[in-house]
């Protein structure tokens, strides 16, 4: 039996989506999860059109998005607003 590397990339296949997933990791994750989720989602949709639409490189990307990187709020509004999001505050 063979297995594959399972990436969560493979299925943030339309808005719905990587809304849900990016809700979840908003939710129950800590920062380095945020992080690492909008990756995920910048890497569903294609680096390139990403780093277009930021005006930001893509090895810039890369290294912004990174397990252990602690990217600029500036960087992660850029790429939110790219992957076609935006941040919603609701009372708790």
């Amino acid at each position: 039996m063979t297995t594959s590397k399972f990436d969560i990339a493979d299925y943030l296949d339309n808005k719905e989506m990587i809304a849900e997933y990016l809700n979840t990791v908003l939710e129950d994750g800590d920062n380095a999860d945020v992080i690492n989720a909008i990756g995920h989602i910048a890497k569903a949709i294609g680096m390139t059109k990403i780093a277009e639409e930021t005006g930001l490189s893509r090895p810039s990307l890369y290294k912004a998005l990174s397990d252990g990187a602690k990217p600029q709020f500036e960087t992660i509004m850029k790429v939110l607003r790219a992957i076609g999001g935006q941040v919603n505050i609701k009372p708790i």
